[in-house]
């Protein structure tokens, strides 16, 4: 891909001109704000584009709108010929693509996209080059969709440097629903009632209360168009939770009264609704801040004596290493007085002997220098293979079974696919 133009320059439309950019693909930018395209250009984004630019087509037009406004964008753009083949970065799916296949005039050389990414700002001025880094990029071809258009939307996702998922339009959206959608409502009224507290309550919002809230800062009137654009699927997830809060409230007004049979079912069902959420939780996988699929770790063995792991972070420190890069895991070997390092007496520095090891993962750089230092004081650190490993024998063994099946499961492809890859949308073709 040698041009890209982008419609749209909020925060996800400059972020992936900012991201092409840097990989040589000369970018045409367009917003029904002038400044806005103008401050993208100025942030190395691309050309803000002139009447009557570009001359020729160009590879790829990205469409960075609201949902709503995503089937005019694309039949306007179409009508210019403004590009060989279009796609878009809404995170509604399902009613773009119906407009496209009523109104664009060549609805084969569209296919919809999302790419999982974002940050509580807007606009350009809150773009990042990286934003997609790692990052899953839902593709979602419709029936009508060519195999240039798929390929090229492939390409854009390995240039931004994220993760292709191949889904139908209504199964992404009914997964945004529970994953994106329902979560900024509920931040949002979480959010509404610190409103209603006592005059004391911002003295009491702790890193918690802020977790629960801090997407509610969005664009409201994007959020609007959003949530309206996937309001059935939404409708649902809301239903199910509404059951659960019927339940919920009936249980607490049972602990709140005098102890009985009452009190212990109220307590039971309390307990279940907080277990259900647990093992909700644990179908997230939970990557360090930051990581990227190139990161490795360092496995470092660990004495079960008092202050040893606190001995270890600190040595760990000076290189912004932090409890958050870790993970604590029992030893493989029966365990005993030694490791430990740092010179502890009779530290044997094996991971036979450690009552536990502690995995660090972080960037390749960062992990020779980690286990030189740690290694200079008596630990016992070795690095591991790339974090990546796993995924890359995963996704050999599923390339030679055929990567068309995997794409119709919606699982992701290999992130080079737009660059010579068999990846085909055969399977999700006349199914969408």
């Amino acid at each position: 891909m040698r041009t890209m133009a982008v419609i749209g320059t909020g925060l996800i439309g400059t972020s992936v001109a900012l991201a092409v950019r840097r990989r040589g693909v000369t970018v045409f930018l367009e917003d029904r704000d002038p400044a806005a395209a103008r401050t993208a250009a100025a942030l190395g984004a691309g050309l803000a584009r002139a009447p009557g630019e570009p001359a020729a087509p160009v590879d790829l037009v990205v469409i960075a709108v609201p949902p709503s406004q995503v089937g005019a964008v694309l039949a306007e753009a179409q009508e210019r010929r403004l590009a060989q083949c279009y796609t878009d970065v809404a995170s509604v799916k399902a009613e773009p693509e119906r407009v496209a296949l009523s109104r664009a005039p060549d609805p084969c050389r569209y296919v919809g996209g999302h790419p999982l990414a974002g940050r509580e700002r807007s606009g350009p001025l809150a773009a990042r080059a990286d934003l997609f880094q790692g990052r899953t990029w839902v593709l979602t071809p419709s029936r009508l969709t060519s195999d240039a258009a798929f390929d090229r939307a492939l390409e854009l996702v390995a240039l931004c440097d994220a993760v292709p998922v191949v889904m139908r339009s209504q199964d992404h959206d009914a997964a945004v629903a529970v994953t994106s959608h329902v979560p900024h409502l509920m931040a949002s009224l979480m959010a509404a009632r610190l409103r209603e507290g006592p005059a004391d309550l911002p003295r009491l919002a702790g890193q918690g209360l802020r977790d629960a809230t801090r997407i509610a800062g969005g664009d409201s009137r994007l959020w609007g168009d959003i949530l309206q654009s996937n309001a059935p699927a939404i409708a649902g997830v809301l239903r199910d939770l509404h059951t659960d809060l019927a339940r919920l409230v009936p249980a607490l007004d049972a602990l709140a009264g005098p102890g009985g049979r009452e009190r212990d079912h109220g307590m039971r069902t309390l307990v279940d609704l907080l277990d259900r959420g647990i093992d909700g939780l644990a179908e997230i996988p939970a990557p360090r801040p930051g990581a990227t699929p190139d990161d490795v770790r360092v496995r470092v063995a660990v004495a079960d004596r008092p202050g040893a792991l606190a001995r270890l972070l600190a040595a760990v420190a000076d290189l912004g290493v932090t409890a958050d890069d870790a993970l604590v895991e029992p030893a493989g070997g029966a365990g005993g007085e030694g490791a430990g390092g740092e010179g502890e007496p009779g530290g044997t520095d094996s991971l036979d002997a450690a009552r536990f090891v502690v995995r660090f993962t972080v960037p390749p750089p960062l992990a020779d220098r980690l286990v030189t230092v740690l290694g200079a004081g008596g630990w016992d650190a070795v690095r591991e293979q790339a974090v990546r490993t796993t995924e890359a024998v995963r996704e050999k063994g599923v390339r030679e079974k055929g990567v068309r099946e995997k794409a119709g499961r919606g699982e992701a492809v290999p992130k080079d696919a737009g660059r010579g890859e068999a990846v085909r949308k055969d399977a999700v073709r006349g199914r969408a």
